[in-house]
């Protein structure tokens, strides 16, 4: 990743903090065969710093990488900013169109996983982590045992221990505040609402 001193995040707090929002991600790794993608949700076990998930048993990543270097890409909360919500735009006209987002880059080792005991247990950990989130929870135990089990033959375990981790965040710091008000401003009148999660961002990271 591109890093720039004004975006790059290096607060281990801050850093540790992302890693336990992280969910669906995009698992790049190369092997003989070349490039392979898979997007997987993820759950972070600090205990043991790394990175659980798993995908399907048709899926050729598994098969084709067999393990080793790999990095998980997280994206954050992001949206297009036009140059026209920039007061700076009328005073001078030098400005030009941007994009404001979060990213988070995870480095490692990845194991892939082939124990049917072990998947159960991964499914168990990355539903707790999703379901908790609900105020009516389901959990695996809900579903008839046989069934998780079939499922479970299913899939394949991954686990991405970690090595290093880069996180950035581009929310207008280098421009005016009157040019950032102007972009919170623009971004809080659309009707996409995942424009003014970027506002909410833009603010927070400036004090607002």
């Amino acid at each position: 990743m591109a890093l720039r001193d004004l975006f790059i995040v290096t607060d281990p707090d801050e850093i540790e903090a992302m890693l336990h929002t992280v969910r669906l991600g995009s698992l790049v790794t190369h092997g003989p065969e070349g490039m392979a993608v898979s997007h997987i949700p993820f759950v972070y076990d600090p205990a043991e710093r790394r990175l659980i998930g798993h995908v399907s048993r048709n899926n050729p990543q598994p098969p084709l990488y067999g393990g080793g270097e790999a990095v998980a890409v997280f994206v954050g909360p992001n949206a297009y900013i036009t140059p026209s919500w920039y007061p700076s735009k009328q005073e001078h006209g030098r400005v030009a169109p941007t994009w404001n987002y979060e990213v988070l880059e995870v480095y490692g080792t990845v194991t892939f996983i082939d124990d049917q005991a072990r998947m159960v247990e991964i499914v168990t950990l990355i539903t707790d982590r999703f379901e908790g989130e609900r105020q009516a929870p389901w959990a695996v135990a809900d579903a008839p045992a046989d069934y998780v089990e079939k499922l479970s033959r299913g899939i394949i375990g991954v686990e991405l221990a970690i090595g290093r981790v880069e996180a950035k965040r581009v929310f207008s710091q280098q421009r005016t505040d009157a040019d950032r008000e102007g972009a919170v401003a623009g971004l809080l009148a659309s009707d996409n609402p995942a424009n003014h999660l970027v506002a909410a961002k833009i603010k927070a990271a400036h004090g607002g």
